[in-house]
């Protein structure tokens, strides 16, 4: 019950603070105060804190738990003061309750019921990172050499407290087909919007050989284009962009590799760091979870695992549906079995 009382309370604290990404550095002044105040070292880098269970062994292999702080902005829809965090009905409102608050919590709590463990299979790690919310470089990926040698990751995110094994990555393709300016009364140039039809239409009609079991196929999404200046001219230029969301069948570079093969356009990925993630269905973590009853699947959305480049589960409390709503909320209860259900996951490993 104590640490569940704790969990709440700092959750309510950091509800209280706006902490969007990039402007998370007063919540990461409370979490370093929060270990502080409770004897435990901590580790800063800009706005991730960390901290390592007390009798650490480098000889060991290590586990991180791990999830974010920072939040997105608070939708126009708000009807309750999205930093007030006010409980009814059972609920905690505001902002990042639900996205990841509760589930960062919920692994203070596990991690401080073993912090004093002496004889741990596992060294347990425990951040509180940032800007998770715009996959940003001053977040998980800023210390990953600081963190060390990890074996496995659980990285909080509102799952149902359900097993997330696989997790889609995201590249986003800036595109130009390249034509000649003419004019259009006279017939002349050649169309740069013609041309990039015949790449749009690959885009929407491709399929990927490899289809993975929990994320299905790779996805491509056409979603802006722009040509032309004026009615008269034809354009020379046609840009595009294409959302590419990946499976762990393919990394972002093989997937770049065999557009690139079929399309005459230039393609330029804006970035290629975001890749799929997953961890075998036979991995002691899953395992674990799987005989403490809960189900497995692929999940559509994107967190810091894109980032980690060792196996990670995604597992925490609260409602995928619910992140990034307006009057965002978690129920009480949801942290009380998520600090319960992280406990009784790790003991199965510890």
């Amino acid at each position: 019950m104590q640490l569940f009382n704790e969990a709440l309370d700092l959750l309510k604290q950091l509800i209280a603070i706006p902490s969007l990404s990039k402007e998370e550095d007063k919540t990461a002044d409370l979490i370093q105060t929060f270990f502080q105040d409770k004897g435990i070292s901590t580790q800063r880098k800009g706005n991730n804190v960390w901290v390592k269970s007390l009798h650490f062994d480098d000889n060991k292999p290590t586990i991180l738990l791990n999830s974010h702080h920072d939040t997105v902005k608070p939708n126009v829809g708000y009807t309750k003061d999205p930093f007030s965090a006010e409980v009814e009905d059972g609920k905690l409102y505001g902002l990042g309750s639900n996205d990841a608050g509760a589930s960062l919590v919920s692994l203070v709590a596990c991690f401080l019921n073993f912090y004093n463990e002496p004889n741990l299979k596992y060294n347990l790690i425990l951040a509180a990172t940032a800007e998770e919310e715009i996959s940003g470089k001053n977040g998980v990926e800023s210390i990953l050499e600081e963190l060390g040698e990890i074996d496995f990751a659980i990285v909080g995110e509102p799952t149902l407290l359900d097993l997330a094994i696989a997790e889609k990555g995201l590249m986003v393709l800036d595109c130009v087909a390249t034509g000649k300016s003419g004019h259009a009364a006279r017939n002349e140039g050649e169309n740069a919007i013609y041309k990039a039809m015949k790449d749009l239409e690959w885009f929407r009609t491709y399929t990927f050989d490899d289809v993975s079991k929990t994320l299905g196929p790779v996805r491509m999404s056409v979603t802006m284009i722009n040509a032309g200046q004026q009615h008269n001219v034809v354009p020379d230029e046609c840009k595009f962009v294409v959302d590419v969301r990946s499976t762990d069948c393919y990394s972002n570079t093989q997937i770049l590799e065999i557009i690139r093969a079929h399309v005459k356009s230039k393609v330029e990925p804006r970035s290629t760091r975001l890749n799929p993630s997953s961890i075998p269905v036979d991995h002691p973590i899953v395992q674990a979870g799987i005989a403490l009853g809960r189900r497995t699947y692929g999940s559509p959305t994107m967190s810091d695992q894109a980032l980690m480049p060792y196996p990670s589960l995604k597992l925490g409390v609260g409602d995928s549906a619910r992140s990034h709503t307006a009057d965002e909320f978690v129920f009480i209860h949801e942290i009380e079995e998520g600090i319960e259900f992280y406990i009784q996951l790790l003991k199965q490993v510890l």
